[in-house]
């Protein structure tokens, strides 16, 4: 089974994709279609060996678009998103051409036309019964320029009634034909009264004309086009700002040397030199040097990240500080930032469940509403309200019943969530995982690394034998541990750091209760409670291995020679953040649920800590995926939230599967959702998010179905018999092709989402201050000052406003003014004041 992207072309509104959909669907070997109308793209799963590609192709042509199959290998995925763009602000250029040299005709046309109602002079041989006929035949020859300039309406929307798959640029072409048709119809009437002396004849059809509203249907319709397609581009901002951070050159070591390459001749292992300011052109480790690292474009983060040698450093990234060396990991389209833009895109190109009550309904709203035209018509014509009433009615009906913003309603808000959500680090998979976001009751947490850093630190040095100061205990301790790879003993070399450690003589490593080893001529065991109490019994470690245990900590108990010495409990972490993501996600009344391997204490006293709902404890691997089935036959929406490879089949039974970034590459894989940051805020971030977009695609729909549902009676006429109310083809034009606007306008609202957990999470730890500054003058000032703020622990944030001559310092932690002035002056500038906000 293949899976195939195509770029289609021509397709104007929902009633096209529904066609391209149908027309594709029908062919023997195709399992599954998906269509874009926001991006003019369609992805095709489709049986090899039954069909191919040009198969494909040709059936969408032969229902009147245009196809073409796209190259589906990750070198031409930026070159097509960069011809994507093109060929969009190209369509603009052409769409705002059309529509001036349109009004440049309609001007003129409406002038005279209309000039007499409003009493504006016009030349004598336009006036009067006697002159009709030139003032009529000068309107036909003003309206066949905007008609050969529009013309894509009639060759398209004609086509597409030939195929028997109507659009909406079959109404607007039938309305503006018809309009026109009878305008000429209406000059050979006159022309006939003339030849035969019926002047009543003449003055009748001269205020029949039509020739200004076939004029104004297609102008008022590109003008919406043009502004609903700038609007379309303005979802793809985020992407774009991510697209565009990638560098076009490299700097790199050859033969010991520096040289500078363009950024996409970069290969796996080239060790690349990154200076302040510089952004990375890969993925990397760092092998020498040191730096802040501003990752917010990519995971969101707002504040600078020191790296060291041996971290791993994230393509796009800027240096705010420092230098350093890297050797290149993932490059091109391997790395972070490529495969962020391309889940992306990928999930912006599927279909929300909620997408298909539109679609359903799209693909028959063009026919059926030709059909009210005709009915509407031959109506009031039976009801003796002549021709000219009922042209008007059919051609209002046509023009005002566009099923473009049915069509636009779910992809452009779908869009540009996602867009929103990479902005913060969040990457949501397809639409279907962005709208069943908002149904989830009960969120399961995996425990280590999810509500914990993952990472066991030292928490208590306990000394048993006085003979040892702590310091003394803690080197000999780390000394020993040195031989082992087990993450309590790294936690133990890790406090140990600035010490200095004696290689051990001798080491060994007991299966299943420690190691032993000689230090200086020591002899050193290090172990849980029962293999220290083999060569000392004594009362002090089990009393303290049971406080640390209820606790939630793990104690490692130490002898030397025989003796007790001490113990080093370690603890895995907290997250600040997992705190408050919990208490957000109970107050919006999701059921939280921890789900963890360790023993029962140590999940209670997490459990304590965090406030979470219920804990299950003591689960093995394959147990987890269980329990997430057993809460989804008791009627829960179940989100799974973990990072490592004992998570991923829960991850995959789960409703929405959430991986933490910093895990493992099968848990990502395997989940909707993926958290760039590794915190728990940000699912928080995502489950608001999901039912913000929801609720705009719910106002968008609900819009479109009460504009055709209000609209479309009212054009038939339906109001004239009560209140004399008809609506002119004109207006109805114009409202429809506002009716477009107005919902891509409500979807980029979204790109004003803030989430409320973000901004609580740090409003009850932060401060602001406003320091006045002298001296800076330019964009490379403010990056200078920024750089400099940013390297100081402490900082969350930074604003330099160069008009007003300010900087506005966000701070997690306490830091004086005097120091903050400081800091400026060192870098350059003279700082006049700093006060806190």
């Amino acid at each position: 089974m293949a899976k195939q992207n195509f770029t289609v072309s021509g397709m104007t509104c929902a009633a096209c994709q529904a066609s391209v959909e149908r027309c594709v669907t029908r062919l023997d070997g195709v399992k599954g279609v998906n269509v874009n109308l926001l991006a003019g793209k369609m992805t095709v799963e489709f049986d090899e060996k039954l069909i191919d590609e040009s198969a494909i192709c040709s059936a969408v042509i032969s229902a009147g678009y245009g196809a073409s199959s796209e190259n589906n290998n990750s070198s031409s995925h930026h070159d097509s998103r960069a011809e994507y763009k093109n060929n969009r602000i190209n369509s603009i250029r052409l769409l705002k051409f059309r529509f001036i040299a349109s009004v440049c005709f309609l001007v003129v046309l409406m002038y005279i036309a209309m000039g007499h109602m409003l009493s504006l002079p016009l030349p004598s041989f336009f006036i009067g019964t006697q002159n009709a006929v030139i003032n009529a035949f000068t309107q036909l020859l003003l309206t066949i320029p905007v008609i050969i300039i529009n013309g894509k309406f009639f060759t398209v929307g004609f086509k597409a009634i030939i195929k028997r798959s109507p659009n909406m640029d079959s109404l607007v072409a039938l309305g503006s034909s018809a309009s026109f048709i009878y305008g000429v119809f209406a000059i050979y009437r006159m022309l006939y009264g003339l030849a035969n002396g019926n002047i009543e004849l003449v003055e009748h059809y001269s205020h029949q004309l039509y020739f200004e509203s076939s004029a104004m249907i297609l102008t008022l319709v590109t003008l919406g086009k043009f502004l609903e397609s700038r609007s379309k581009l303005k979802t793809t901002d985020a992407l774009e700002r991510l697209t565009n951070l990638a560098p076009k050159t490299a700097r790199i070591i050859v033969d010991s040397a520096e040289k500078i390459i363009p950024a996409e001749q970069l290969k796996t292992g080239d060790v690349i030199v990154i200076r302040p300011g510089e952004i990375l052109p890969a993925d990397g480790v760092i092998i020498d040097g040191n730096g802040y690292l501003d990752q917010s474009a990519v995971t969101g983060e707002s504040i600078p990240v020191e790296k060291n040698a041996g971290d791993e450093v994230i393509c796009a990234t800027v240096n705010q500080n420092g230098s350093f060396k890297m050797r290149a990991t993932r490059v091109g389209e391997d790395t972070t930032l490529s495969q962020i833009i391309k889940l992306v895109d990928e999930a912006s190109a599927t279909k929300a469940p909620i997408a298909r009550l539109a679609d359903k309904i799209s693909g028959v709203f063009v026919p059926a509403v030709t059909l009210i035209a005709i009915v509407s018509a031959i109506v009031w014509l039976i009801a003796g309200k002549g021709g000219e009433f009922a042209l008007s009615c059919a051609i209002s009906v046509l023009v005002i019943s566009c099923p473009c913003a049915l069509g636009l309603a779910t992809p452009v808000a779908i869009m540009v969530a996602t867009g929103k959500a990479a902005e913060n680090g969040i990457l949501i998979k397809s639409a279907e995982s962005l709208e069943n976001l908002c149904k989830i009751d009960t969120v399961v947490l995996d425990k280590t690394g999810t509500i914990t850093e993952g990472k066991p630190q030292v928490t208590d040095i306990i000394i048993i034998d006085s003979e040892y100061t702590q310091e003394e205990f803690l080197t000999l301790c780390a000394a020993a541990e040195k031989g082992s790879e087990h993450p309590l003993a790294t936690a133990v070399i890790e406090r140990a750091q600035g010490l200095e450690m004696p290689d051990a003589d001798e080491f060994e490593a007991v299966s299943g209760k420690g190691i032993i080893a000689t230090v200086n001529g020591i002899e050193i065991r290090a172990g849980n409670a029962k293999f220290i109490n083999e060569c000392c019994q004594t009362t002090a470690v089990s009393d303290y291995a049971l406080s640390l245990y209820s606790q939630g900590k793990t104690p490692l108990f130490f002898a030397f020679n025989g003796k007790a010495a001490g113990i080093i409990a370690v603890a895995d972490k907290i997250k600040e953040s997992s705190i408050q993501a919990i208490d957000a996600m109970k107050k919006s009344g999701i059921d939280v649920v921890m789900l963890t391997g360790d023993n029962s204490a140590t999940a209670q006293t997490v459990q304590k800590a965090t406030g979470i709902t219920r804990v299950i404890a003591d689960v093995l691997p394959h147990e987890k995926e269980a329990c997430i089935r057993d809460l989804q036959a008791k009627g829960h929406k179940v989100a799974m939230i973990g990072d490592g490879i004992n998570d991923a089949p829960a991850l995959a039974r789960a409703d929405i599967g959430i991986a933490i970034g910093a895990g493992t590459d099968i848990a990502i894989d395997c989940a909707d959702v993926v958290l760039m940051k590794s915190s728990l805020i940000d699912a928080v971030t995502a489950i608001e998010l999901s039912k913000a977009t929801i609720k705009n695609i719910k106002m968008n729909l609900f819009w479109a179905f009460f504009y055709n549902a209000l609209g479309i009676p009212i054009a038939a006429g339906a109001l004239y018999p009560l209140l004399g109310l008809r609506l002119n083809p004109m207006i109805g034009s114009a409202a429809m092709s506002f009716s477009s606007v107005s919902v891509v306008t409500n979807a980029l609202r979204l790109k004003k989402f803030r989430s409320t957990a973000t901004e609580s999470s740090f409003k009850n730890d932060e401060s602001h201050k406003l320091l006045t500054v002298e001296g800076m003058m330019c964009d490379q000032c403010k990056k200078h000052v920024e750089k400099s703020l940013y390297a100081v622990d402490g900082v969350r944030k930074v604003e330099v406003n160069l008009e007003k001559k300010t900087v506005e310092v966000t701070l997690s932690k306490e830091i004086g003014d005097s120091d903050l002035m400081k800091i400026i002056k060192d870098a350059g500038y003279k700082p006049l004041k700093c006060e806190q906000l």
